[in-house]
């Protein structure tokens, strides 16, 4: 999305007169908060433009991963290329509830620093959590704006697995028509066992317990991992496993 002429003007008096009227009647959390919504929301629309009215033109990012990049010409140049480059994929960025604070710099500056998760969109598929980091911004009051001139992106991991699948019951009858052996390329021979209400599935190094989506799909609790079982003439033939709604291995039922 570009700027238009009403959107930079707007944009400008969130960024000086509207920043400056806040700082000086101390609200300076409101004040940050709001212009760190701002960027984040230029950030998942892929707005580049959006982002680089909030950098200083000697802004600095450090990564963990990706190292240091300095300068907001550099910055801007590597989301073009990088995050916003292929349009076929980009990513999501959520705040962490309860984790972001705001913490003054004597009259000149404040950190903001928090959590956050990155969900993946791909054309095509369906979002999905990605990962977790820790984040912390220095935003400099100069000239009458509020610009970030410090930004850190650190600890990086998988973020944590949350199930919004709900369990359904499946006859003991339907369960036992699942079990026995089946064998696949990436995971080698894996035995279903029917336990209860549930499936066990066990390979040479691992146990899991499966629970019934539909009467044909199983799911993992702990993981974003589906078991599609298939049929052919009434008989269960193959086994396949979607992560993230996408197919990533198949298992042949051994007879």
């Amino acid at each position: 999305m570009k700027f238009n002429t009403f959107t930079v003007t707007f944009l400008s008096l969130c960024l000086g007169i509207t920043g400056s009227a806040l700082a000086q009647s101390g609200d300076l959390n409101r004040t940050i908060l709001h212009l760190d919504s701002l960027f984040w929301k230029a950030y998942n629309t892929c707005d580049v433009d959006g982002m680089a009215a909030f950098f200083t033109d000697d802004v600095e990012f450090y990564h963990d991963k990706n190292g240091l990049t300095s300068t907001k010409t550099s910055m801007v140049d590597a989301v073009r290329k990088g995050l916003c480059g292929n349009e076929n994929f980009r990513l999501r960025r959520e705040a962490v509830a309860g984790s972001v604070k705001v913490f003054p710099l004597n009259n000149y500056g404040a950190i903001l620093s928090g959590e956050h998760v990155f969900y993946i969109n791909e054309k095509g598929k369906k979002e999905f959590l990605d990962g977790l980091a820790k984040f912390t911004h220095v935003w400099q009051f100069k000239n009458n704006t509020w610009k970030m001139s410090r930004i850190l992106s650190y600890d990086h991991g998988p973020a944590p697995y949350r199930n919004t699948r709900k369990e359904i019951s499946v006859s003991p009858s339907q369960l036992k028509q699942y079990a026995g052996k089946y064998e696949s390329a990436q995971a080698g021979v894996v035995t279903v066992v029917a336990d209860g209400g549930t499936l066990k599935m066990e390979t040479s190094n691992s146990q899991t317990t499966l629970y019934a989506e539909t009467e044909r799909i199983f799911f993992l609790k702990e993981r974003d991992l589906q078991f599609e079982f298939v049929t052919s003439n009434g008989k269960v033939t193959k086994m396949i496993v979607h992560e993230h709604g996408a197919k990533v291995d198949e298992a042949s039922r051994k007879q």
